[in-house]
């Protein structure tokens, strides 16, 4: 045999195999026997038998009580694949795919404008929105956390578990926005969903039929038009101001609408804070129609200012705010997992909607996320990101006066992003287009608009970008905007 780097039964496994897959050892052909076998490669007979067993586990041998060993008559690559069709033309009656009214107004909504549609991704971090700092995340704690986790329960981890979300995880959410969104609830209303977009797709399928009139903040998340769109909701877009939402405007457009979608704490993508007024007159609006609200409340942690405002499900007394929640901006996007609290007579329909979906997201992560919370490590990793943030945040704001009247971008007192507004006239999506170009992704306020806005605006995420790409972006912007202006 060759050197002993590898376990001498491997090698032997791996020339048999290779023989029987050559049809040098023909199918259903009688092995030599394991101490003949043994003489002839120089091995100990126990490195033939566990040659054998690996073969045989495989399928590609089988033994006879009292016969001997014998290369089975199907092997196990004829099993695990199809022999390929010629290929032909395609036959088609229509040259377009023919969309269902709902779906061609979804592919128009969800349509993303600018990277997907160039070919390209910015070249480094500036000026992703919607990223958190994650070169400041703690790999190292989670990676042990992992580990731990699969030592420990991994079997018990890869079967089917509860579709509201494991329990634990339920349990430390709960205790999670009790203490930082005074939002007071039980573990049984909190249901975990693979991330806010499902948890809105929810709550716009089981709250709503087709054609039902819904509230959306205008300009708003894309996200949650689409979510709406998916469920044939019959957008009513309400005009949004420095307090908010404008429920008076709202109550005037539909009064009798049966949803709004709102992002109080930190409207998206303008980032302003809902006033107390607005809030009380939404919640009074909704139970006077019995009416649903739905907050999504996606980056409430991140406050640099003051103390922040409670959600608005905290000063809800009537049961109608369902309040979705995402563990995408305090850790990072690729985990995918979210969660929603719903009151207690919707938990059913969410756990069963669930069910009927995608089952429960992936358990191995959500005990991952509750070992996380309940030793502290989320608590400290926050505290270390909103530092981090706010000195990223007045980073972009000194980097922009480099920009000079070109853009405007004024400080915000949280989030992950600020807006920077152009002068009259400018074409905000051709700008970020241009930007994009040269590797630098910033976003146009006007793809969030459904009614015609005479402003005209960047959104620029700082918290996600780095100090030198913040610099190359600030450096790229400024040759787009001299090149637009034409000074």
């Amino acid at each position: 045999m060759g050197g002993r780097d590898r376990p001498a039964y491997l090698e032997l496994y791996e020339q048999l195999r290779d023989r029987i897959l050559r049809g040098q050892l023909a199918a259903g052909s009688r092995l030599p026997p394991s101490r003949t076998l043994a003489a002839e490669a120089g091995v100990s007979r126990n490195t033939v038998l566990a040659a054998f067993d690996q073969l045989q586990s495989e399928g590609y041998i089988r033994g006879r009580q009292g016969s001997g060993t014998f290369v089975a008559k199907v092997l196990p690559e004829q099993l695990l694949g199809v022999e390929a069709a010629p290929p032909r033309s395609p036959l088609s009656l229509s040259t377009t795919a023919k969309l269902s009214a709902r779906g061609e107004r979804l592919t128009r909504t969800s349509r993303v404008p600018l990277p997907s549609v160039l070919g390209k991704q910015p070249r480094g971090t500036a000026f992703l929105i919607g990223l958190p700092a994650l070169d400041a995340f703690p790999f190292d704690t989670w990676s042990k956390l992992y580990a731990q986790r699969l030592r420990n329960s991994g079997a018990r981890l890869m079967t089917y578990d509860d579709a509201a979300g494991y329990r634990p995880l339920r349990e430390a959410v709960a205790g999670y926005i009790g203490n930082v969104r005074g939002v007071h609830c039980s573990a049984d209303q909190v249901v975990i969903m693979t991330g806010s977009q499902q948890a809105l797709e929810f709550c716009a399928r089981i709250l709503l039929d087709p054609g039902d009139p819904a509230w959306i903040e205008d300009p708003g998340y894309l996200g949650a038009r689409a979510a709406l769109v998916s469920a044939g909701a019959r957008l009513i877009p309400v005009p949004v101001d420095e307090s908010g939402l404008d429920v008076a405007a709202g109550i005037d457009l539909e009064p009798s609408a049966r949803l709004a979608v709102v992002t109080p704490s930190h409207q998206f993508p303008l980032g302003h804070v809902m006033s107390l007024e607005r809030r009380l007159a939404l919640i009074d609006w909704a139970a006077r129609n019995e009416a649903w609200i739905v907050e999504d409340d996606y980056d409430s942690e991140f406050r640099y200012v003051g103390k922040p405002q409670a959600a608005l499900k905290a000063v809800d007394p009537y049961q109608r705010v369902v309040y979705v929640g995402t563990f995408s901006k305090v850790l990072f996007p690729g985990l995918r997992l979210g969660f929603v609290v719903v009151p207690p007579d919707l938990v059913d329909a969410f756990v069963a909607a669930h069910l009927s979906t995608d089952m429960h997201a992936h358990l191995m992560d959500q005990a991952v996320v509750a070992d996380f919370i309940e030793q502290g490590h989320l608590a400290r990793h926050m505290r270390r990101m909103r530092m981090m943030h706010a000195e990223r945040l007045q980073a972009l704001v000194r980097e922009a006066e480099r920009l000079g009247d070109t853009i405007e971008i004024r400080p915000s007192e949280g989030g992950l992003h600020l807006v920077g507004r152009l002068p009259d006239n400018s074409d905000d999506v051709a700008i970020a287009k241009a930007a994009v170009r040269k590797g630098v992704h910033v976003w146009p306020l006007s793809t969030h608009r459904l009614t015609p806005g005479t402003d005209s605006a960047l959104l620029l995420g700082y918290a996600g970008t780095t100090p030198d790409d913040m610099q190359f972006g600030i450096d790229v912007l400024a040759g787009v905007l001299k090149g637009r202006s034409g000074s």
